[in-house]
């Protein structure tokens, strides 16, 4: 067994803390990886304190991994000692379920192992993530890093990033496209530079007007303020496809108003509360409201090179994890642009 340095939630209600545990080591078929960066994702908070209902404690949280390849099984071929890895937000599946075969394996019908607060597939041996020193994670969910990227503004790829490449490529964002996203932070400033990329005008939809100048430093054409209900007015009928990135309550039919005919408003968020929808806002111009989730792994391969083509990583501020407490509060003030990122030597001893 691996002796493991971490920082973990020992419950809901009590700050993230150092703690120790042990890894497997490595079988035939699994990647080590000497973790060097951790992005903070939103959902880390949530589970940590439980907002979600069914956190497993102690809880070390983490998706968001870059690091070097420390080990290797003797079955794994496409990774070698000293290359830079990632891991996302699953670490096993199935593999064998329609899902699974059709590489949506975050869609597992026997549920995919999540990197943390979940189980691997033995469904007895808990996840820890990546506030840790290092991780076990089986060669076929293990990501390669594209040379050239910044390894601490990639973490945030590995679920900012696949979150909102998904959704873009499902609704096929192509040159000429007009693209609204909505929210400006850890998700939505991944979206503009994701969608500008791919050759869409975007425009970024906020009620944070003070970020105006941000949403076209990072891509964006336009800059609109949710707070002005004339935007409702101005946008309305413009754009192709929406990427609504807001976690808290707010009117989807005034978003999906400012949708063409056959336009497509796809939700990243998670608003505590179910929010209403009039069916006349879908039905008036066959408008469609889905809703998307990370990505499976060939996915996510995808997009790390898509990121490496176009030189495209997330906006960091990088801390140490003593500072994790206190990033947490940040990120519920929106104090960050626009995403914390752990550098794993401060867990070193």
């Amino acid at each position: 067994m691996l002796k493991t340095n971490a920082y973990a939630a020992p419950t809901a209600g009590t700050p993230l803390a150092p703690y120790s545990f042990e890894r497997r080591e490595p079988g035939p078929e699994d990647v080590l990886i000497d973790i060097l960066y951790c992005g903070v994702c939103h959902s880390d908070i949530h589970q940590a304190r439980d907002e979600w209902g069914g956190s497993i404690f102690p809880m070390v949280p983490g998706h968001e991994i870059v690091g070097r390849v420390a080990a290797v099984g003797s079955k794994v071929t496409r990774f070698a000692v000293g290359d830079i890895a990632g891991v996302g937000c699953m670490v096993d599946s199935c593999r064998t379920c329609h899902p699974c075969r059709d590489d949506h394996e975050q869609f597992c019908e026997k549920g995919a192992a999540w990197t943390y607060n979940g189980t691997e597939m033995d469904r007895r041996t808990p996840t820890f993530g990546g506030y840790s020193t290092r991780i076990v994670v089986a060669e076929r969910f293990t990501l390669k890093v594209p040379a050239g990227l910044d390894l601490a503004a990639a973490a945030p790829l590995l679920c900012a990033g696949i979150t909102t490449y998904s959704p873009l490529r499902q609704w096929q964002c192509s040159p000429g496209d007009r693209v609204g996203v909505v929210g400006l932070g850890g998700l939505g400033h991944m979206a503009v530079k994701l969608a500008a990329s791919m050759g869409a005008e975007v425009t970024v939809l906020s009620t944070s007007a003070a970020k105006g100048a941000d949403a076209l430093r990072l891509g964006a054409h336009a800059f609109e303020s949710t707070r002005d209900q004339a935007t409702f007015k101005k946008v309305a009928g413009r754009l192709d496809l929406i990427i609504d990135t807001i976690s808290a309550p707010h009117d989807y039919n005034a978003y999906l108003g400012l949708l063409r005919v056959r336009g497509a408003m796809v939700l990243l968020g998670v608003p505590p509360q179910p929010t209403p929808v009039a069916a006349f806002m879908l039905i008036s111009g066959n408008r469609r409201l889905a809703g998307s989730l990370i990505g499976g792994i060939a996915e996510t391969q995808e997009m790390l090179d898509h990121c490496a083509k176009h030189g495209i990583v997330s906006d960091i501020e990088v801390i140490p994890i003593q500072q994790i407490n206190e990033a947490y509060e940040r990120m519920i003030r929106g104090d960050v642009r626009y995403r914390f990122v752990i550098d794993i030597a401060s867990l070193a001893g």
